[in-house]
């Protein structure tokens, strides 16, 4: 068996079209970007080989050819979740992953034009398997709503920090969206984590609470957050990390849009 089908349940997840998927990778200097790639499916003759849509991509293309190491991470509507490990191979401009890309049901009616290649990644580990359950979600949420309340009027303490968009506030304080933490771990993969919590702290920081037995930042460490909402909105923030008991916290110095009208866009 490989990797993926030793993992059950993993390859039918990764088979959803729509499933959420993450794909985190990492500039020749470490510093982690994580977005989301709904299109990463597994090839049928080979479930290690993951291959996505080169749509949006813009970062994440320039980090691949800077390091072929990625994290990934796989979580279904139930919440049940799985954390890889792979190394970037290639890009296909034409051939069977390419045309089933093009034909998904997610890219065949985009408004731009279509996608240039397939990525393909050849998973090296399968790092952790999880299942969240709805009231562990809600009781998250609250424990990282009261330490936000604890800490409220202090500054973030980061002098480069930036003020955060009243929109990407917005979204990331809502309790029902999928929110993941990404960093550069030591051996030089990218880590990737669900932090359903995650809220903003104030204007210029992010936090939640970290309890769980998956990894979670070292204290200073670069680390990116992204949401994906239901209604398909996503944004980027990127920043230093920081911990204090249960709780975590992202000073932001970088926000970006995820999708149209300004994909990878900066917008603070």
């Amino acid at each position: 068996m490989t990797i993926v089908e030793n993992a059950p349940g993993l390859l039918e997840a990764l088979r959803g079209e729509m499933t959420p998927k993450f794909l985190a990778t990492r500039d020749a200097q470490g510093t982690p970007n994580v977005v989301p790639v709904v299109s990463i499916l597994p090839a049928d003759d080979d479930p290690d080989l993951l291959f996505f849509g080169n749509f949006l991509l813009r970062k994440t293309i320039r980090n691949l050819q800077a390091d072929p190491r990625v994290g990934v991470l796989v979580i279904t509507p139930a919440l049940r979740g799985w954390r890889l490990k792979a190394d970037f191979v290639e890009f296909q401009t034409t051939g069977p992953l390419v045309e089933r890309q093009m034909n998904s049901s997610l890219l065949r009616y985009n408004a731009y034009t279509g996608i240039r290649n397939a990525g393909l990644l050849r998973v090296r580990s399968v790092e952790g398997e999880f299942h969240i359950r709805a009231l562990q979600v809600l009781a998250e949420y609250v424990l990282a709503r009261m330490a936000r309340l604890a800490r409220r009027g202090r500054a973030s303490g980061d002098e480069v920090s930036v003020r955060v968009p009243v929109p990407v506030q917005v979204e990331f304080a809502r309790m029902v969206a999928v929110k993941v933490l990404a960093w550069t771990g030591s051996d030089g993969y990218p880590l990737v984590r669900p932090c359903l919590s995650l809220q903003p702290y104030g204007e210029r920081d992010l936090g939640g609470w970290m309890r769980s037995r998956m990894p979670s930042p070292p204290a200073g460490s670069l680390v990116s957050a992204n949401i994906l909402t239901f209604e398909a909105i996503s944004y980027q923030a990127k920043g230093r990390w920081t911990s204090r008991g249960s709780t975590g916290r992202l000073a932001v110095t970088e926000v970006y849009a995820g999708g149209p009208p300004l994909p990878g866009g900066r917008v603070a």
